[in-house]
């Protein structure tokens, strides 16, 4: 036996009989000689966290918009936190601990400049709207390494496009991060805005608290546990119903106070506004798209391009590119 060969039989033996073991993977769309030392799923993720989409999360919005200050959550921390989440999860409950960090890895790749921000401004000037699940799918399929994708599994590239939306994954594994993502990003959005001064802990309502905790550590732990204790009586993933509901109730509560508020949100219309006149500027004259993108442009039609390009930017370039194109500069005599 070599190393993935050993690793496979060590899942066929540690692991539970939900799980998704590397061997039974539905493969990949192009066939590749497996790996000597990695299962399938390994290699998915390290594909993943190697790729250039990955590297440029750590320059995107995750809550507020190009904050002042060290400690606010990117979209790079905010996917190793669910990362974290997710596999503590999969461990406890025996499942393929591989596939639901991959899944992790990959889940926001397709994720715009300026958040959910940058989202709704594709969604309102794209034909077909945009969704930052199917471009994070798009990217790993037809998008990276010049166009030939990464060639992931099956269950990595579904769990990718169902992490949000109605359908549900098939593997236990990629519903865990539906679960791990809400945890993840309700918690932390917390944390950064009591830094910010938009809350305080205080005002998180009591009939919250007392469900899930009155610290940031605490509602993660409590979710956490709950999680893997629900797994363990019911070998399916998911919440006790009063720790559901308590996990929405706090979700609302979010949009209410945080996601909705003025103070927190008041850049962000600038931001849907520089990505609306990005994208217009961009569908007017392809010619000066990257060569990359214009080589897409036969391949998948201008809009598509275009949406391609503006979807995988940085908010810091977005921003460099909007002022190269809109903002006057100084003249200076040659």
């Amino acid at each position: 036996m070599d190393i993935r060969q050993r690793l496979e039989a060590n899942e066929r033996m540690l692991l539970s009989r939900k799980a998704c073991l590397s061997e039974g993977s539905r493969g990949r769309e192009r066939a590749e000689a497996p790996d000597d030392i990695r299962t399938c799923f390994m290699r998915d993720r390290d594909r993943i966290l190697h790729c250039k989409s990955f590297r440029r999360l750590k320059h995107k919005t995750q809550c507020f918009l190009s904050p002042e200050g060290d400690h606010y959550r990117t979209r790079l921390t905010h996917t190793l936190e669910v990362s974290q989440i997710s596999r503590t999860i999969a461990r406890a409950l025996r499942l393929n601990e591989d596939l639901t960090e991959a899944i992790a890895l990959g889940h926001d790749l397709g994720h715009t400049p300026f958040g959910h921000a940058g989202e709704k401004a594709l969604d309102e000037v794209c034909p077909g709207g945009f969704r930052h699940n199917e471009q994070s799918l798009r990217i790993v399929e037809k998008l990276e390494k010049d166009g030939a994708g990464l060639n992931l599994t099956y269950e990595v590239r579904q769990g990718i496009l169902r992490h949000t939306g109605s359908a549900l994954p098939d593997t236990l594994e990629g519903q865990i991060i539906r679960f791990a993502d809400r945890i993840a990003y309700i918690n932390h959005d917390i944390d950064d805005a009591i830094r910010a001064d938009i809350l305080k802990e205080q005002d998180i309502p009591s009939s919250i608290s007392d469900v899930l905790g009155d610290r940031h550590s605490m509602r993660i732990n409590t979710l956490v546990v709950k999680m893997i204790e629900y797994g363990q009586v019911t070998h399916a993933v998911g919440l006790e119903d009063s720790y559901q509901k308590a996990m929405d109730d706090l979700r609302e509560f979010m949009f209410e106070y945080v996601y909705r508020n003025p103070q927190a949100k008041s850049e962000e219309v600038k931001g849907i506004d520089i990505l609306k006149k990005l994208y217009e500027y961009f569908c007017r004259h392809p010619e000066a798209l990257p060569a990359e993108h214009r080589q897409s442009v036969d391949k998948y039609g201008l809009e598509t391009a275009v949406r391609d390009y503006i979807a995988g930017m940085t908010d810091r370039f977005a921003i460099a590119k909007y002022e190269d194109i809109f903002v006057p500069k100084g003249w200076a005599k040659l």
